[in-house]
């Protein structure tokens, strides 16, 4: 099981790879087929929204089929499929299908892992294991950065495509070759998603799930790359360094988000300070939209560390599932992630176009905006939930 858990590992980095480095690319699509801010803000947008409506095919798959036979099959048509139509790619149209298209083979990886954590572990670990495959994983994010505006200049954006293309369908096979499917629980319980939103105790968790990985998600994957340039007139190689700090930041972000839960004895104060802090962040970024490269890359790094709270909030949702709703549980909770960061991606896109024309800065402050905004509105909801420590 630990060589897959390693494979799955990899399967992740290339989720978060997935998710980030059209930041990185926006100067190269724009002017080579024409992909404007808007544009990639709709593929973005389109591979959150699949990824997450995915969730509860694979929720069901997980419980039902288990996360080997799931996640392989998937990253190898969905990942390897989406990767190499985005190589051939030659209109902006094309770059969404392909964005969804891989948004449909990464969305069972981490929800594979996720299953094994909660079958094979003790509770009580869930919240440090969900961190450490998340922040190992999200070494995808720090490659989508510069390494990747490094390889674009050296052979294409398309090559390099199209190796991801060829490095997806080699961990798609490395995961039918390793991981093993738990045990199944036994119940004579069926249950269903409609069960699980049943419970009261999901209900002030579910909002910040919606709303906490929006701003970095957002920012990191797309709006740093347009932001930057037309602010600050920076080029994809010093764009490619700025979103690296960011990504970093993320990272470190997950790893000291993990432990604390045991550390501190709670999981509701540990979530709720963090995102407050990311959304004062987000406030500040807003007053400061323009007025250093440094100040503006050193608070996107502080709102990529407080926005890591993920693998907390699903160990807190997790807390109420019950053991044989276990995959469907998780998977409810990732659709509220990642869905609430695709929402927010064309809802931003909209807010770009409809602000553009009046000055850069007003774009972007409305945009960084509506994220202070709708984060702090999903802390007070937050301080309604059920502490819970295993």
């Amino acid at each position: 099981m630990k060589a897959g858990l390693v494979v799955l590992c990899l399967g992740y980095v290339l989720s978060q790879f997935f998710r980030a480095f059209l930041a990185v690319l926006s100067v190269d699509l724009g002017r080579d087929i024409g992909a404007t801010p808007e544009d990639l803000a709709f593929a973005s947008g389109l591979w959150f929204l699949v990824f997450a409506a995915m969730q509860l095919p694979v929720g069901w798959a997980l419980d039902r089929i288990g996360p080997r036979l799931t996640a392989a099959v998937l990253l190898m048509i969905g990942g390897a499929g989406g990767a190499a139509l985005f190589a051939v790619a030659s209109t902006p149209l094309h770059i969404a299908i392909a964005m969804g298209l891989i948004g449909v083979g990464c969305s069972p990886v981490l929800m594979a892992s996720y299953y094994i954590f909660a079958r094979e572990y003790r509770p009580a670990r869930f919240a440090t294991l969900a961190a450490l495959m998340l922040g190992v994983g999200s070494v995808g994010n720090l490659v989508a950065s510069y390494p990747t505006a490094l390889a674009v200049e050296l052979m294409g954006w398309r090559a390099t495509m199209a190796a991801l293309a060829a490095t997806s369908a080699i961990i798609a096979a490395g995961i039918w070759i390793s991981v093993h499917d738990p045990k199944q629980v036994e119940s004579e319980h069926r249950g269903s998603v409609l069960d699980l939103l049943k419970q009261p105790a999901l209900w002030a968790i579910l909002p910040l799930m919606l709303v906490a990985y929006a701003p970095s998600a957002a920012t990191r994957g797309l709006w740093a790359g347009p932001y930057l340039n037309d602010v600050f007139a920076l080029g994809t190689t010093q764009i490619g360094t700025a979103t690296l700090f960011m990504g970093a930041a993320m990272i470190a972000g997950t790893f000291a988000y993990g432990p604390l839960d045991r550390l501190l004895g709670t999981r509701k104060w540990v979530i709720f300070g963090g995102n407050a802090l990311g959304a004062a962040a987000l406030g500040l970024l807003c007053l400061w939209v323009d007025a250093a490269v440094w100040v503006s890359v050193g608070l996107m790094a502080v709102i990529g560390f407080m926005g890591a709270s993920f693998p907390v909030i699903m160990a807190h949702g997790r807390a109420f599932v019950p053991p044989h709703l276990v995959g469907r549980g998780m998977t409810l909770l990732n659709l509220f992630g990642i869905g609430g960061a695709g929402l927010a991606q064309f809802v931003t896109g909209r807010i770009h176009a409809g602000t553009v024309d009046i000055s850069p800065t007003a774009s972007y402050t409305a945009i960084f905006g509506f994220f202070a905004v709708t984060l702090a509105i999903g802390c007070v909801i937050y301080l309604f939930s059920r502490d819970s420590v295993d």
